[in-house]
C-alpha cells in the first residue's frame, strides 16, 4: 500500500527490547509492554489508536539490535511494510510474523463472532478503559492564608493547601466538585472539594493550565502541552492524546476546544477522539469559538456563521434592538452569546447588545454610549450564564436587566459576584445590587469548590473556609 495520504501524526515508535518487553511511544507518550508476544501486543495497542482516529497510522518498529523499518498499521490490526532501499540489510521477518499474527487474530475473532460465540453474549458491551498508574500523591495539608486580605465572605483558614506549578493556575469544575492543577513535578492532579486526590497523570514539561471543557457531549479536563492536546474523562481513565500540527494553537473560549492552525491552514474541532477539519471559512470572517463539533465565526458587520465538518455553513443574522439602525460590528463571543455594537440615528451613539448566537435575538441591551467608550470595554461572563459584565455594563440575565456603572472595569466573576475596579478602588457586588470596596491587594477566588474559595499565592493553592 502506498503511504501517500496518511498523515505523519501521531508519531508512533515500537521499540522491541527482548522476547517479552517492548515500548510503544505515541506522540511522545510511553506505553510499556510486557507480553509473551510483545510484537502482537504492540500492534494491538497501535491499532486501537488507529481505530480512535478512524484511519491507518504510520509507525517505526525498532528491533533490539537497532534495526528499524517503517510500517502502516490499520484499525483492524492489519500491518503493512513500507518499501525501503533494496540494499538495506534490515531483517523483515518480524514484519511478516507480526502481519501473520495480526491476521490470525482477526480471522479468529471473525470466526468466533460469526460461528462460535454463544448466543447470549453481549458483543456491544464496551471494554474497560485502561486505568491511570498509581503515582505519589502531592503533599496536602491545612494552613493559614496570611499573605493578602481574604476575599469578602471567606476566612483566612485554609482546610487544605497544595503546591502548584507557578506558571499555571487552578481550574475549578463548573459544578464546583473538582479542582485541577499542574503540580511542580509535572503532573495533573484532580482533587475533590475536600482536598482528596481523585486521580493523577503525568504531563509533558511545559503543560499549560488545565481547563474544564466538553468533548463529544461529556465533561473533560484538558491540558495543552507542546505538540499535543490531552483530555481526561475522569474516574481514572487514561487520557486521549491528540497530536497538534506544527504551530497550532488551542483556545477554549467556547464550550469545547478549537484548534487553530498556522497561517491560512484553517481550524479543527475535536470530535470522536480526533481532530476534524472545519470547512473553508466564509470570506472575511474571524473564528470566535467552538461548541461541540461546531465553530462560530463572524464577519465584521455580520452575519455570524456556524461551521461544522462536512456541512454547509449556517448563517445567523443578529436582530436589531429598538433604536438601532444597523450592525456596526461584532466584537466577540462566549458560550451561547455574541457581542454586537449597533449603530443609531445619532452618529456618536451606539447600542452595545448581547445576542443569542443561535438565534441572533438580543438577550441583554446595554445603555447607549459613545463608540470610543464601548471600544474599551472588556467582556467577563460567568460560567453559568447568570450574570456578566461588559465593561461599564453590568448584566443580570435572569432578570434581563442591565445597569450602567461609570468607569467600572470588570476583573473576574465567581458565582454571581463580580469583582472589578473603579479607578484605584477594588469593588465587588452583583449586577443590580450594591457594590462595596475591598482592601487593596485582596485575593480574588479562581472559583468555589464545595464550601471553599480557591485562591493562589506564590505557587500555593489555598482552599479557604467560610466563617462558622
Amino acid at each position: 500500500m502506498a503511504e501517500k495520504g496518511i498523515p505523519s501524526w501521531p508519531k508512533v515508535t515500537i521499540r522491541l527490547y527482548d522476547d517479552h518487553n517492548a515500548e510503544v511511544k505515541i506522540a511522545g507518550r510511553s506505553h510499556p509492554v510486557n507480553h509473551h508476544d510483545p510484537r502482537q501486543a504492540a500492534i494491538q495497542l497501535v491499532s486501537e489508536r488507529a481505530a480512535q482516529l478512524g484511519r491507518p497510522v504510520k509507525a517505526t518498529a525498532v528491533e533490539s539490535d537497532g534495526a528499524s523499518w517503517p510500517l502502516i498499521i490499520h484499525p483492524d490490526g492489519q500491518v503493512e511494510s513500507v518499501d525501503v532501499d533494496a540494499k538495506s540489510s534490515k531483517p523483515i521477518w518480524p514484519i511478516i510474523v507480526a502481519t501473520i499474527v495480526a491476521g490470525v487474530l482477526i480471522a479468529a475473532t471473525v470466526i468466533y463472532l460469526a460461528v462460535l460465540r454463544p448466543g447470549g453474549d453481549d458483543v456491544t458491551k464496551p471494554t474497560v478503559s485502561p486505568k491511570l498508574p498509581e503515582l505519589p500523591a502531592p503533599s496536602v495539608g491545612p494552613d493559614q492564608f496570611a499573605a493578602r486580605p481574604v476575599p469578602p465572605g471567606w476566612t483566612a483558614n485554609a482546610s487544605w493547601t497544595v503546591d502548584i506549578n507557578p506558571d499555571t493556575a487552578p481550574a475549578v469544575s463548573p459544578d464546583g466538585k473538582e479542582v485541577a492543577i499542574i503540580t511542580p513535578d509535572e503532573k495533573i492532579a484532580v482533587f475533590d472539594s475536600a482536598g482528596k486526590v481523585l486521580w493523577q497523570d503525568k504531563v509533558p514539561r511545559g503543560a499549560e493550565t488545565p481547563v474544564y471543557t466538553t468533548v463529544d457531549g461529556k465533561r473533560v479536563v484538558a491540558v495543552v502541552a507542546p505538540e499535543s492536546l490531552y483530555y481526561w474523562a475522569g474516574d481514572g481513565a487514561e487520557a486521549v492524546e491528540l497530536d497538534l500540527p506544527n504551530s497550532a494553537t488551542v483556545q477554549f473560549f467556547g464550550t469545547s476546544p478549537l484548534v487553530i492552525l498556522s497561517g491560512d491552514a484553517g481550524a479543527s474541532v475535536v470530535t470522536g477522539g480526533a481532530l476534524k477539519p472545519l470547512p473553508t471559512p466564509q470570506r472575511l470572517t474571524t473564528l470566535l469559538l467552538a461548541e461541540a463539533d461546531k465553530a462560530l465565526s463572524a464577519r465584521y458587520a455580520g452575519p455570524l456563521y456556524w461551521d461544522q465538518p462536512d456541512k454547509d455553513a449556517v448563517p445567523v443574522m443578529p436582530t436589531l434592538p429598538k433604536g438601532a439602525t444597523a450592525i456596526d460590528h461584532i466584537v466577540a463571543a462566549s458560550p451561547g452569546r455574541a457581542l454586537v455594537i449597533y449603530k443609531t440615528k445619532v452618529a456618536e451613539q451606539v447600542i452595545p447588545a448581547v445576542v443569542d448566537s443561535r438565534t441572533g435575538n438580543a438577550v441583554a441591551i446595554c445603555p447607549t454610549v459613545a463608540p470610543n467608550v464601548a471600544a474599551g470595554w472588556q467582556w467577563v461572563p460567568d460560567d453559568a450564564h447568570k450574570v456578566a459584565a461588559w465593561g461599564e455594563c453590568l448584566i443580570n440575565f435572569a432578570s434581563k436587566k442591565t445597569v450602567y456603572s461609570k468607569d467600572f472595569e470588570p476583573l473576574s466573576i465567581t458565582g454571581v459576584t463580580v469583582y472589578g475596579q473603579n479607578n484605584s478602588n477594588l469593588l465587588f457586588g452583583t449586577p443590580g445590587g450594591p457594590f462595596r470596596t475591598m482592601a487593596p491587594g485582596t485575593a480574588r477566588p479562581w472559583g468555589v469548590a464545595g464550601t471553599h474559595a480557591i485562591v493562589v499565592h506564590d505557587g500555593v493553592l489555598y482552599a479557604l473556609d467560610k466563617p462558622k
